[in-house]
């Protein structure tokens, strides 16, 4: 066990929690692991383009074929993969320079997925900030689906209610829409009269790219061929990236909107790893990983599975919950805390959610 991560300083406990985290912290530095890894993220970049191109290629090669929802399959696995990479492009994890990163951002996520980088980004810097605090995280912010029953004035009745009983076994059906509500919630703030941090740059990529994109498959596929090839790469685009997002916090504690609780606490209670080997972090890109994201978010990508060992330690030291399980569990967890929510929804008194957050500190 590493003595510098172990010492207990004098003081509150939430001075203690400061400075031991400022200890981790030191650890984590000292063992470069929070060096750039610039090798690996211009690797990923040119073989994600290469991939597009590839694609972009077999669409215009295959022609009318029903071959084409493959194509549209494969589209949607990209396209994914490109956000897991602007997202940590957001996260300041690939070059040392702000502008750099926000650049990459701009064009991976409104030139090459035609979402806005500005609305998922501010959107999701309030998440990082407070995760599953009601009123601060737009994650957990009530919509078709309810996360929690806090500030729900009246029960659901009616086919609210019936959908809020069932919303756990719809929630991943649901996600087939979520491509579709990305681009749209993107194309919404980049037109819209909020302030956007450089809006010209957003209109002209997420213009480039819909516009291309809608050309490339209405001129080489039939009408019929491809509307289900946008419904194919769509809907898998919003299921993959449902799929990797609900696992990390969805089922964990609810932080009831007055709550005050320290950095430390806050990261790891709330966020949930996922388990499962190299495919594993492949295909979440590295967000399965969700703590030690969490604690340490611009750490670059394949830092973050060596730093683990360190949170894990660190944590059980101090008697801290750290919370771990495979993908399916995860889902599982899922399915069942929203049913549970659901319930509650048609009978506020019946599932006080806070609980769960008490029991948790």
């Amino acid at each position: 066990m590493n003595p510098s991560i172990t010492a207990t300083k004098p003081g509150a406990p939430r001075e203690r929690q400061v400075s031991e985290f400022t200890a981790l912290s030191r650890t984590v530095q000292d063992a470069g692991l929070m060096r750039r890894r610039h090798g690996y993220y211009w690797t990923r970049f040119v073989v994600l383009t290469a991939l597009l191109g590839g694609l972009v290629s077999a669409v215009v090669l295959i022609g009318d074929s029903w071959w084409q929802l493959a194509v549209a399959a494969g589209f949607a696995l990209v396209f994914g993969q490109v956000m897991f990479l602007g997202h940590d492009a957001a996260h300041r994890q690939i070059f040392a320079s702000g502008k750099w990163n926000d650049w990459s951002s701009l064009v991976l996520a409104n030139l090459y997925s035609g979402m806005s980088y500005g609305w998922w980004n501010h959107k999701h810097s309030r998440h990082h900030a407070k995760p599953n605090q009601v009123g601060y995280d737009p994650d957990i912010n009530a919509d078709v689906i309810l996360f929690h029953t806090e500030t729900l004035e009246a029960p659901r009745k009616g086919f609210p209610g019936w959908f809020a009983k069932r919303q756990g076994w719809l929630f991943f059906p649901l996600l087939l829409l979520e491509g579709i509500n990305l681009h749209a919630s993107g194309v919404k703030t980049v037109f819209g009269r909020g302030e956007v941090k450089r809006r010209p740059v957003e209109i002209a990529f997420v213009t480039l790219r819909l516009g291309g994109y809608l050309g490339l498959v209405f001129w080489f596929l039939p009408l019929g061929m491809a509307f289900a090839f946008l419904g194919v790469q769509l809907g898998l685009f919003g299921l993959y990236m449902g799929a990797v997002f609900a696992p990390n916090h969805k089922g964990m504690p609810i932080v009831p909107p007055n709550s005050k609780i320290d950095f430390l606490s806050r990261q790891v209670l709330m966020s949930r790893n996922v388990h499962g080997g190299r495919f594993t972090d492949w295909f979440m890109g590295g967000l399965n990983y969700q703590v030690e994201h969490h604690l340490f978010p611009s750490m670059a990508r394949p830092h973050l599975r060596r730093v683990q060992p360190i949170v894990k330690e660190f944590c059980a030291a101090r008697g801290i919950p750290y919370t771990e399980t495979s993908l399916m569990a995860s889902y599982g967890i899922v399915v069942r805390y929203l049913n549970k929510v659901g319930l509650a929804a048609r009978d506020p008194f019946q599932c006080p959610l806070t609980a769960e957050y008490r029991s948790a500190r």
